[in-house]
């Protein structure tokens, strides 16, 4: 079942860098900044970088100085590499990871684009790092780890990889309560965000698990239903793209996972619209900002 999980979102990841989704669009601007990006953050790079996958700044919390090296689990397209080789400087490294062929190569075209030259790319998994053991600073995420099939790997490979004193600084979706049946068995089977979120308290539990310090798991009360704000989008999924005839085109987002056979008689959207008309997400899940230290 988690490879097929895997699979599944390295091929949805996969359909969202060939999309298009952009800071261009009103919409996928909106659901950055709505997560805490500045409208001149956003400017500051390709417009490319931004597909409205985020769940909060990273960067914004994780205290970045000039000349560290700073990984991004999950990069993407490259909005929080390359905003964070801008805080690093010139002495510094910004290091993307990521598993999807399609988003890393999106992410160099990015690098190039913006003009920056102290950073770098790896397709790799988050939990099987292509980095030596202690020598990153700091280690950032964004509405990642949550699809990751085995958490405890992942924040294990992030203690190997931090120098002693290192930190992690990551926005991601936790559970603050049990999901109803309903809203579990349908909401999740289309939104891979939560499919995979768990609890607040075993989020805790995990990182401390792995060795973490200071560990710290905030609610950062951001209204989730922000992905919403556009016609025809889905919780957690970006704005579809306008379609040839000129009317909004349902898109498989990279956070949505592949849904089950839809009701026949009516249409993904229209399920999920009808769902959160009777559950507020915000009720069951919330985005979080990690912080947690790596004991010297």
């Amino acid at each position: 079942m988690s490879d097929a999980i895997t699979q599944a979102v390295k091929s949805k990841y996969g359909s969202v860098a060939l999309s298009g989704l952009s800071s261009d669009q009103a919409g996928v601007r909106a659901v950055a900044e709505a997560f805490g990006y500045a409208t001149e953050e956003l400017a500051s790079i390709p417009a490319e970088a931004n597909m409205g996958l985020s769940c909060g700044n990273p960067t914004a919390f994780a205290g970045l100085r000039a000349g560290e090296t700073v990984v991004d689990l999950g990069s993407g397209g490259g909005l929080d590499v390359l905003l964070a080789a801008r805080k690093v400087g010139p002495t510094g490294r910004a290091i993307g990871i990521d598993m999807t062929e399609e988003m890393i190569a999106l992410a160099r075209k990015n690098a190039v684009n913006s003009g920056l030259t102290n950073v770098s790319f790896h397709l790799a998994t988050i939990d099987q790092l292509p980095l030596p053991a202690g020598t990153v600073d700091c280690v950032i995420s964004n509405c990642v780890i949550n699809l990751a099939t085995d958490k405890d790997a992942v924040f294990e490979e992030i203690a190997r990889i931090l120098k002693p004193g290192g930190r992690l600084a990551i926005s991601d979706i936790a559970l603050k309560k049990e999901l109803p049946q309903e809203l579990a068995d349908d909401v999740l089977a289309y939104v891979g965000c939560i499919t995979g979120a768990i609890p607040i308290e075993q989020y805790r539990d995990g990182l401390v698990a792995a060795g973490f310090a200071h560990v710290e798991v905030i609610d950062s009360n951001a209204d989730l239903n922000a992905y919403a704000n556009v016609e025809n989008q889905a919780v957690c999924c970006p704005p579809p793209l306008p379609s040839a005839t000129g009317l909004l085109a349902v898109v498989d987002a990279g956070c949505c996972s592949p849904a089950p056979t839809p009701p026949s008689d009516e249409s993904l959207h229209a399920r999920l619209a009808d769902l959160l008309r009777r559950y507020d997400v915000n009720d069951y899940a919330a985005s979080v900002k990690v912080y947690a230290v790596k004991p010297r």
